[in-house]
């Protein structure tokens, strides 16, 4: 597996941490704190915290902590902090300002994301930019919540049906997920939200000392920076925006939408698996492999298959889940394939020792981040694709929607409608800002036609959300992200807007992908 793109060549197991996003109807907008923030104090930059064990850290990086409102309707309340990064412009003669970037999500921790994006990028914005990284509010190094969850992980919270297709094991753990997180993290965890993370971004502005940032968002990410520039879009300088949520269907909408995208990615796999038939034997053709994987995870879901030296089992769930997170990135999908020998081993009663290498990384452990809660970012998952806006509190709708859709898209098996907790959620704080086409043209919206995270419909629904304020970059390309994935046409749109806040006069369509 590739590791030479920082982030984007995570380890196996934080691959399965990785699970990127969903969304439900934008209402109309309220966006409260217009008015100018006062001037900050000076950051005081120092060392960054502890990282995870295992984690590079660029050395160059220092950080600070910026205080902010946990309330914005109660400026002088409470306040919480939010840990910042940066990686200086490498020319402050060329310096153009600063580029703010975030990974995603919901809720992944940003600290290290301007060192790992860095070697990605070329020398005019290296010199051009500093770097900032941000842990969002409640996420890492930023005032970290808990809801106390046994299983840490987001992949847990997926709400895969019964091997029958029943939810009602669904709607329990909905329920019992949402009141524990009531308990343990309280009314507060109502004010992590999308919107107030992007009040928290113009604080980090004005404690930098500018008068405009720029701002790279990925996954996640890009509803985020479409939030603050559409709050703040006079202070809103150069936007990317890469693998893209729809506004409008933040966020049981954007959920729903991952049974199409994994229909359209899925196949990109089968082949690489199908042209090793001779050795892996899942099939010769990509739609032999697509029955094979099909027939597997109907299996596993009746029968889980226990992982010898583990107490743990393999399940369908679990297996799809980890097939989500290695479709993300084209350079895992020869290792996804060596997953589904091994599963197809394991269910059969024959593991062979390379089998067991495979598994051994699937069921590794990712590396806890010190001070910061196992379950933070499956509870900072949890508060955003709740709390930013409301989803359907009918309970008995659920179980219909699920059958329909474990029908059309049975890859997906009917969780992407299933019950989540947020059906058991309080209303939220406030209704979610409104992604318009009004202000400055200052957008590139990059997008892959495969994207079974935020699929290309999704990316369509952004473009036409932002109107004439945005570019489109369509890359004819399967996996999560964009740049720096083998698209010249895509990276040199991407450096051209930095570089001069030039957009593409038309939406591109790239179809000159290279494989890396």
């Amino acid at each position: 597996m590739r590791k030479t793109r920082g982030l984007r060549g995570h380890r196996f197991a934080a691959a399965l941490a990785v699970t990127t996003l969903t969304v439900l109807g934008v209402a109309a907008c309220d966006s409260a704190d217009d008015e100018d923030t006062p001037a900050a104090a000076a950051l005081a930059w120092g060392p960054c915290p502890a990282a995870a064990p295992g984690v590079t850290r660029d050395p160059r990086l220092t950080c600070a902590k910026v205080k902010v409102p946990l309330d914005y309707g109660r400026p002088d309340g409470t306040t919480i902090e939010v840990g910042i990064s940066r990686l200086g412009a490498a020319d402050p003669a060329k310096r153009h300002g600063v580029l703010l970037l975030n990974p995603g999500g919901p809720a992944l921790a940003g600290l290290d994301t301007p060192g790992a994006m860095a070697p990605t990028l070329p020398k005019s914005v290296l010199d051009g930019y500093d770097l900032i990284g941000f842990d969002p509010r409640g996420v890492g190094t930023s005032t970290p919540q808990s809801c106390g969850l046994e299983n840490p992980s987001v992949a847990a919270l997926f709400p895969y049906p019964a091997a029958d297709g029943s939810i009602d094991a669904n709607v329990q753990a909905a329920r019992a997920t949402a009141g524990k997180c009531a308990a343990q993290a309280g009314e507060n965890l109502r004010f992590f939200t999308t919107a107030n993370t992007a009040r928290d971004l113009d604080r980090v502005r004005d404690a930098l000392g500018e008068a405009k940032i720029s701002y790279w968002g990925q996954s996640y990410g890009t509803y985020l920076g479409a939030v603050y520039n559409a709050l703040y879009p006079d202070r809103a300088d150069h936007v990317i925006l890469e693998g893209n949520v729809d506004p409008a269907h933040v966020w049981a909408g954007e959920a729903e939408s991952w049974g199409k995208g994994m229909a359209e990615r899925f196949p990109d796999a089968a082949a690489v698996a199908a042209s090793q038939n001779s050795a892996l034997g899942l099939g010769a053709t990509p739609a032999e492999v697509t029955q094979a994987y099909l027939a597997l995870v109907d299996r596993l879901d009746q029968r889980p298959a226990p992982v010898p030296g583990t107490p743990q089992s393999l399940s369908g769930a679990m297996l799809r889940s980890v097939t989500y997170a290695l479709l993300i990135h084209n350079d895992t999908l020869p290792v996804l394939a060596q997953v589904w020998k091994a599963a197809t081993d394991l269910a059969d009663g024959h593991v062979t020792e390379a089998d067991g290498k495979v598994l051994t990384q699937v069921f590794a452990d990712s590396p806890a981040t010190p001070g910061v809660p196992a379950d933070n970012q499956a509870t900072m998952f949890l508060a955003l694709t709740c709390g930013d806006a409301e989803w359907s509190h009918d309970v008995g709708s659920y179980a219909q929607r699920t059958a329909a859709d474990r029908k059309t898209w049975p890859l997906t098996a009917g969780m992407p409608a299933n019950i989540w907790p947020c059906a058991f959620w309080p209303q939220p704080a406030e209704k979610p800002v409104a992604v318009t086409a009004e202000g400055t043209r200052n957008t590139l919206i990059l997008q892959n036609r495969r994207d079974h995270a935020t699929p290309w419909d999704s990316g369509i629904g952004l473009r036409h959300a932002l109107g004439n304020r945005a570019a489109f970059v369509g890359v004819d390309n399967g996996g999560h992200y964009v740049y720096h994935e083998g698209s010249a046409c895509a990276d040199n749109a991407t450096v051209a807007f930095l570089d001069t806040g030039r957009l593409p006069d038309k939406d591109l369509d790239c179809t000159d992908v290279t494989r890396q």
